[in-house]
């Protein structure tokens, strides 16, 4: 007779922004990170990033065979216009694409993942890269560090629920 198995969520935590970092931790309990492209290109509308990062999280959804919660870094000030604008979109779409998916989703403060990963809430990107690499974890830039310290902090503070 089997025993009926729990079952383990799978949690996306995303670094919006042109390059988004992104983890998922599959139900298999893998984690898994790296980073999407959506810059846009001369030849082609303001819109089409927000229709590819939609297109994205469609494949990224059906690669992991379901995803349970979306935790996101919340950004509450840019130094440009234009990263504002860009993230404002790409937020748009996300929360939109999760409503969209019956999904929990949450924006996870700046300062309040960095003092998980780092220790202190305004830690530099290498020491968010460092601090990763140190958990045994190879990002390619911030944007990918940033996107594990966040599923880090969603696994290790409230199991990832939204």
């Amino acid at each position: 007779m089997t025993q009926p198995t729990e079952h383990t969520a799978s949690i996306l935590a995303l670094d919006l922004g042109s390059t988004t970092g992104w983890a998922v931790r599959n139900s298999r309990c893998r984690i898994l990170h790296g980073t999407a492209e959506f810059r846009s290109t001369r030849f082609e509308g303001g819109g089409m990033r927000y229709l590819r990062f939609g297109k994205w999280l469609d494949q990224t959804l059906d690669i992991t065979g379901g995803i349970d919660a979306v935790y996101f870094e919340e950004v509450r000030r840019h130094i440009g216009t234009d990263a504002a604008h860009v993230f404002g979109g790409l937020l748009a779409t996300l929360t939109a694409w999760c409503e969209e998916h019956r999904m929990p989703y949450s924006g996870v403060p700046v300062g309040i993942w960095k003092r998980h990963a780092c220790g202190k809430g305004n830690a530099s990107k290498d020491e968010v890269i460092a601090a990763m690499r140190a958990r045994g974890f190879q990002p390619a830039d911030d944007n990918e560090a940033d996107a594990i310290a966040i599923l880090l902090w969603a696994l290790e503070t409230n199991g990832g629920v939204a």
